[in-house]
């Protein structure tokens, strides 16, 4: 019996989470744990990154299956400048971008492999409140399912 195509949406999801929210200079820039968020609030404090929209195609080939994954991140601020939201953003990019083998070592194990991640890119935005900054940034993610 074949097996089923799995989604890689989630287990890529909890990766970010994990490899984000485990490293100490983003921590750091975001002024503690737990900042990199699935869900938030009008009244979550900044700054934070929130995991946002994705996108997900069939990549199979005759041997298994494949998806082409976009993952949007978005990055909260309180400034008047983008300066400190993209010093967070040059950060995330730093932590994804590439790094397959990094992320792999958390993926496999969720069942899927990263073929390739890259940043397609980091968009700053203005907020209608001269407070606030948003930076979005988007990756691509191929990935191939192990079971």
């Amino acid at each position: 019996m074949p097996v089923a195509s799995k989604s890689p949406v989630t287990p890529l999801q909890k990766v970010f989470v994990a490899r984000l929210g485990g490293d100490a200079a983003l921590t750091t820039l975001l002024g503690g744990p737990s900042r990199v968020l699935d869900q938030v609030t009008e009244s979550t404090p900044k700054p934070y990154v929130r995991l946002g929209d994705h996108l997900s195609i069939p990549d199979n080939d005759h041997g298994g299956y494949g998806r082409e994954v976009t993952i949007t991140l978005h990055v909260w601020t309180k400034a008047r400048s983008n300066g400190p939201g993209q010093t967070i953003a040059d950060r995330i990019v730093e932590l994804l971008d590439h790094q397959v083998e990094a992320l792999n070592a958390l993926l496999v194990p969720l069942g899927h492999k990263i073929v390739s991640i890259r940043s397609e890119f980091d968009q700053a935005l203005t907020d209608p409140d001269p407070e606030i900054r948003h930076h979005v940034l988007r990756f691509r993610v191929i990935t191939d399912q192990l079971t």
